[in-house]
């Protein structure tokens, strides 16, 4: 089979949404730890939407199908499922009943496979308590196939109900209300609904020994009891932040908003479960300094959940609008000079990422061509830094905030519950701001289908980032001789951005000699230091001056910890050294196994290895 039958509307799922559509998911699953699967059955409700069409095809990615059936006959219906795609899976098509009905249901009894690419499952080791084993899902960008047979593509959106069978002392948690559980056989049955439309990657679910604690009004934190006190101090302004983004965005339409916070080797720093926000531990800093993924997650909940890119080509619709409201979140509760030092700090990020890329590569461009492409090899940066940048300039165009944020509700109104793409976006703003003269000089071809750095870097307020540079520079020029002209002084003086910005420029600049990172580690004590940005930083700047002494700390951290946004690099940067490259191949291949699928898929890549 060619990937050439994957769908015209979707380049990364087979599934035909215009001809039939599935309008509702009942899932019904059993937890197996022993064996490492799912098993059960789900139900479709299936809509035809083209005249004549006899069949709805799905996605599934290495599902053991046991039957396929009519759900309110019990008659089994024909199916076929197609060789497998590596990375897309299989074209799943299934007969409709004959009848003149335009809607149907039909049930699907199948099984997970161990392998399963949005399941990791964790053996007690891995875990905060040591005694229990864990699972957790990871479904974005395409990977609910591999756990439910679905049309699995952003541009159809269902509500969903569940049930799941797990072990008594386990916990269920899914993307949805909560709704009772009952005891049965020595195990327990969760109920989950979710009432609002989401795409299938918004599906999660999450089993483990876990406890929780209020944190506001309706959230709640989750994670296993050995930190949960430690979650609980470090998230606890999140009923300010969800108020700050109902402020700007609207009402929030989903009920509850907890937090899960997972082992290490979930592979990202937040991921927006609507009621339901994994977290990454790396987040635990101790002082609440990196709690601002979680108004990223927060505003999530309009940018991509609300409104959600039809397909991931247009990803920057999800991510550069959650940048774009998260540090409007953080400018309310902060201060503007916070909100644009923010944005003006991961300016350097996204240029180190266009170089690394390449600055004719396409993958950097905003609206992306991912027709032979998985969006797992297109994930980086781009979206969310060069999104966030160009909705700073439309909003700097039309006149400011105080414009811009009203049509910003306005567009979370229209499109609710809806997927869109780019095309609906331009038509949209052009239409509400049909008035004003100065949109006729935005160049929409070089924002959206240009390579390379934004066309334009908003003049960000640089004050924050002035005490910094004068430090970064005293450094840099340093002779390495005489007394470090820093002093602890110049530490008590910096918030914690201002110190990860500090080591972004020293980072950035030629690599260091190592006495004179050892004097400013001296100073700052960065090799004590709990915050993972500063560490990350850290380590990477210890790493480009070849510092041996550091290597062991980069792999002892590197294989706890499954976040991409600091593994990758990192072992980017150990492989680069040439003299490590042996050893970095070698401890990649030894820690494989115990990483998420989109980490080990992604770094096989980044290391050149041929699977």
């Amino acid at each position: 089979m060619e990937k050439s039958e994957l769908s015209p509307l979707d380049p990364s799922s087979f599934s035909r949404p215009e001809l039939a559509v599935v309008t509702n998911i009942a899932i019904n699953l059993n937890v197996n730890f022993d064996k490492k699967i799912l098993a059960g059955s789900v139900e479709l409700t299936v809509k035809k939407v083209s005249e004549g069409v006899t069949e709805v095809v799905l996605d599934a990615l290495k599902l053991n199908i046991a039957s396929v059936y009519n759900a309110e006959t019990d008659e089994k219906l024909k199916y076929e499922i197609s060789d497998h795609v590596p990375d897309y899976g299989s074209k799943f098509t299934i007969q409709l009943p004959e009848t003149d009905r335009e809607i149907f249901k039909i049930g699907i009894q199948y099984e997970t496979r161990p392998d399963a690419t949005g399941l990791q499952w964790l053996s007690p080791k891995a875990t905060a308590g040591k005694k229990h084993p864990y699972v957790f899902s990871q479904f974005q960008p395409t990977h609910a196939r591999s756990v439910i047979p679905c049309q699995d593509t952003p541009g159809v959106k269902t509500p969903y109900t569940a049930t799941i069978s797990a072990p008594q002392e386990f916990t269920v948690l899914m993307s949805a209300i909560r709704d009772g559980t009952k005891e049965l056989h020595g195990g327990k049955l969760s109920h989950f609904v979710q009432k609002v439309p989401i795409p299938s990657y918004l599906i999660a679910l999450a089993v483990g020994v876990l406890q929780s604690r209020q944190i506001g009004p309706r959230s709640h934190i989750w994670s296993e009891k050995e930190i949960i006190e430690e979650c609980a101090y470090e998230f606890s302004e999140t009923e300010r932040q969800l108020k700050t983004a109902e402020d700007i965005c609207g009402d929030y339409v989903w009920g509850i908003y907890d937090l899960l916070v997972l082992p290490p080797s979930f592979p990202y720093g937040g991921m927006e479960n609507p009621c339901l926000t994994f977290v990454t531990p790396t987040l635990l800093a101790g002082d609440k300094s990196l709690a601002n993924v979680v108004a990223h997650e927060i505003a999530h909940s309009w940018t991509g959940n609300l409104v959600t890119n039809r397909n991931f080509e247009h990803f920057w619709l999800n991510e550069g609008f959650t940048n774009f409201i998260e540090r409007k979140i953080k400018g309310r509760l902060e201060s503007p000079q916070c909100q644009d030092f923010e944005a003006y700090i991961h300016v350097s990020e996204l240029e180190e990422t266009v170089n690394r890329m390449g600055k004719t590569n396409p993958l950097t461009q905003l609206v992306l061509n991912l027709k032979g492409v998985h969006p797992d090899d297109s994930f980086s940066i781009i979206p969310y830094e060069k999104g966030q940048t160009f909705l700073r300039y439309l909003e700097a165009t039309v006149g400011g905030p105080e414009v811009f944020e009203p049509f910003l509700k306005t567009y979370f109104d229209t499109f609710k519950y809806k997927s869109i793409e780019t095309s609906d976006f331009k038509s949209f703003f052009e239409n509400y701001f049909s008035e004003k003269t100065d949109i006729s000089s935005i160049d929409w071809d070089t924002w959206l289908y240009s390579p390379g750095m934004p066309p334009v870097i908003p003049d960000y307020d640089k004050s924050l980032a002035t005490a910094c540079d004068e430090v970064a520079e005293k450094f840099l020029n340093w002779n390495g001789e005489e007394s470090i002209p820093i002093t602890s002084k110049d530490k008590e003086n910096f918030r914690t951005a201002q110190l990860i910005y500090l080591l972004q420029v020293i980072l950035q600049a030629p690599a260091q000699p190592i006495v004179k990172l050892q004097a400013l580690n001296d100073v700052f004590s960065f090799d004590g230091v709990k915050n993972s940005e500063i560490k990350f930083r850290w380590l990477r700047i210890c790493i480009k001056s070849h510092w041996e002494e550091k290597v062991d700390t980069v792999f002892s951290w590197i294989n706890i910890i499954g976040r991409m946004k600091f593994v990758r690099p990192l072992y980017r940067d150990m492989f680069s050294w040439e003299q490590m490259r042996k050893k970095t191949l070698e401890n990649f291949k030894a820690n494989r196994q115990y990483m998420m699928h989109v980490s080990a898929f992604t770094l096989a890549k980044d290391l050149h290895i041929e699977d």
